[in-house]
């Protein structure tokens, strides 16, 4: 994110005309007493705690812009290698200080992580930090701030918070690493060291370091020697350069000193600890549990008479083109941290779906690419080509099975062919697409999604028997059968009745979705819910047995056709259904994607999956789901924690229980 030089100042972006947050309500928070002031206050003399609440909260916490103080205590975390875990800092100012826009400025400076034994996780790359912004006045953007040094304008009673995330490698060696955040109220006026430097300054840094890649570009082919002489080269001009007036203020007698260490900033700052144990369990590079998220990548009118927001429209790309496919090729990469397992989606009339994963061939290099990567738990085949070419449609899809089959990867190949099959008409669709499917390769898993039989051909007394002996009718077209977890409602005991249909020694698989429905208490993914609602969505699967999870789609925003267009949900759709992450041009000029909030709770809830299936490993899944309950996490679609600490007890136990 390109905001150097400027306080991180973001601006809430116009949802559905809403700007979201709202600003001076409840300013009440107490003016300067205490403070024993004259005039305008100077942040430069007064301890930051004097003008400033900061407390921790934790990341199942929705901390909105009317969030009361509360009492400020270290942070302590728990992670597993190759985990994510994150928490909360809020800031509210106590009185302004700043101009007549925003009650001040403040200065957050991060710290590497660093163990005993000298090993650390490094600022910008292990430890990333986020703006929470909200959306439709909830908070659930995390829009990336600048590290090591940001800046932060506060508001005159709001609550601000940001999102702290700890990603720890798979190599990263056990034990026990601190941290610390540093806040600094500085004047809202006050330059940063960017601003500081004059253009010509700019001009001849600019001119130094092209220099340095001009002489190490063009290396390809070179002799070593050659190559060792302009390595050479280059340090010694990027030393120069280092050593330059323009970063005069980052050294000290003995060399570069570390911005956190600058007493001139950090004597009335404000200091929040920061601890972390890494634990020896690793997390599975290859998600345990394939989580399928669409991407929508192309529109059409369907049976609801939306139009899909596509990445062609609101990005300018056409399909088939170089820049269509590296739009694909970074989302697919971006949700790759998430523990997903991406496809991309072009919707029909009727529901009909043409999924994919991999935009090219089968026999294309960058297939083989995608498939192979440790961290896709799934992949979803196309019936026909994505992209127009010469080979009729039968052709296509005998070949691209014929590739795949020969490969180790093949194992997690699936084909989506029908969201939702309602009549016979439809379920018929899907039993002639899968017998031709089979023609070719007879291990080919087809997975179908629905939450009702035919109802033009009743298969039982009443609908929900009906809908437990789809099974019986669509076999042996389909091998995973994936049921909306509304049909069940908060009757978990109806599971067993699904799960008898089905027969496992022959392939059959069972996993659940969520759209639309369920709805409050149930756990979901829309806008507006408690964390731990979206949290419990993989507790529940955990618990009912699931072995796999779909989510139709985590872009489907409405039509727009610039990138920074305002994000319009859906109409008709709960708020957020759909919607995971938000386009990047529409916060700054990068163009990552932004993750919403309950995209990162997604992440946790199947890292907890991990976390209980390494506790099963030891004691029984039957244990491990009486540990969930033991602990006050989950009893069922209506009971479970509303608060954050069950879950740290629950982890730590799983801990403490597995240690090797």
């Amino acid at each position: 994110m390109q905001l150097a030089g400027n306080p991180q100042d973001v601006v809430v972006p116009p949802v559905e005309g809403v700007a979201g947050g709202g600003t001076a309500y409840g300013w009440n928070d107490g003016g300067t007493h205490g403070l024993n002031v004259k005039g305008p206050i100077d942040p430069t003399e007064i301890p930051t705690k004097d003008l400033v609440h900061v407390w921790c909260m934790p990341n199942t916490a929705n901390v909105g812009p009317q969030d009361m103080p509360r009492h400020l205590e270290p942070i302590n975390l728990l992670a597993a290698r190759n985990e994510r875990e994150s928490v909360q800092i809020a800031i509210r100012p106590k009185v302004s200080w700043g101009g007549s826009s925003v009650a001040g400025t403040v200065q957050i400076q991060c710290s590497d992580l660093c163990s005993t034994s000298g090993d650390r996780l490094i600022v910008g790359q292990s430890l990333l930090l986020r703006r929470v912004v909200p959306i439709l006045g909830v908070p659930d953007a995390l829009v990336p701030v600048d590290l090591p040094v940001s800046q932060i304008n506060l508001f005159p009673g709001e609550t601000t918070a940001l999102w702290i995330s700890i990603d720890v490698p798979s190599s990263q060696p056990p034990g026990q690493y601190e941290g610390e955040i540093v806040i600094t109220a500085i004047k809202s006026d006050a330059e940063s060291p960017v601003q500081s430097i004059s253009k010509v300054e700019k001009h001849q840094l600019y001119r130094d370091l092209k220099g340095c890649l001009d002489i190490v570009e063009p290396i390809d082919g070179k002799p070593l020697d050659e190559v060792v002489e302009r390595v050479k080269s280059t340090t010694t001009s990027l030393r120069r350069i280092l050593l330059s007036p323009s970063f005069s203020e980052f050294f000290s007698d003995n060399g570069p000193v570390d911005v956190m260490d600058e007493d001139a900033i950090s004597s009335l700052s404000l200091r929040m600890k920061l601890n972390l144990t890494v634990w020896e369990f690793v997390l599975p590079e290859t998600p345990s549990l394939p989580a399928v998220f669409g991407v929508s990548s192309s529109h059409t009118l369907n049976v609801k008479q939306i139009s899909d927001t596509v990445i062609e429209d609101r990005f300018g790309v056409q399909q088939g083109t170089a820049e269509w496919y590296e739009a694909l090729d970074q989302h697919f990469k971006w949700l790759l941290q998430y523990r997903i397992s991406p496809y991309f989606c072009k919707w029909a009339d009727g529901m009909r779906v043409l999924t994919y994963t991999s935009p090219w061939p089968a026999d294309h290099p960058k297939s083989d690419e995608y498939f192979s990567d440790p961290r896709l738990a799934a992949y979803a085949v196309p019936y026909k080509q994505v992209v127009s070419g010469n080979n009729s449609a039968e052709d296509y899809l005998q070949k691209q099975v014929e590739i795949l089959r020969t490969k180790n990867h093949w194992r997690k190949a699936y084909f989506y062919l029908w969201d939702e099959p309602l009549n016979l008409e439809q379920y018929d669709s899907v039993r002639n697409m899968a017998s031709e499917i089979h023609a070719y390769a007879p291990d080919a898993r087809i997975l179908t999604t629905y939450y009702c039989g035919p109802n033009d051909a009743p298969l039982a007394p009443t609908p929900f028997d009906a809908f437990v002996k789809v099974p019986s009718f669509l076999r042996p077209h389909n091998q995973i059968y994936c049921t909306s977890e509304w049909v069940l409602g908060n009757q978990e005991d109806l599971v067993k009745d699904i799960i008898a249909e089905l027969q496992p020694e022959n392939g059959e698989e069972w996993w659940t979705y969520v759209c639309m429905g369920p709805s409050d208490p149930h756990p979901n993914w829309h806008l507006g819910m408690r964390g731990t609602q979206h949290r419990a969505v993989m507790w529940r699967v955990w618990k009912e047995g699931g072995t796999g999870f779909l989510y139709w789609g985590a872009n489907c925003y409405e039509k727009a056709t610039v990138a920074s267009a305002e994000i319009k949900f859906r109409h008709g759709l709960p708020p957020g259904d759909g919607v995971l992450y938000y386009p990047g041009e529409v916060f700054s000029t990068s163009h990552q994607p932004v993750a919403s909030l309950r995209l990162e709770r997604i992440l946790n809830g199947l890292q907890d999956t991990e976390y209980l299936r390494l506790y099963a490993s030891r004691y029984g899944r039957d244990e491990s789901i009486a540990l969930l309950e033991r602990m006050g996490v989950y009893f069922g679609p209506e009971r479970y924690t509303f608060e954050h600490m069950p879950i740290d007890a629950m982890r730590g136990q799983i801990f403490n229980a597995c240690r090797s």
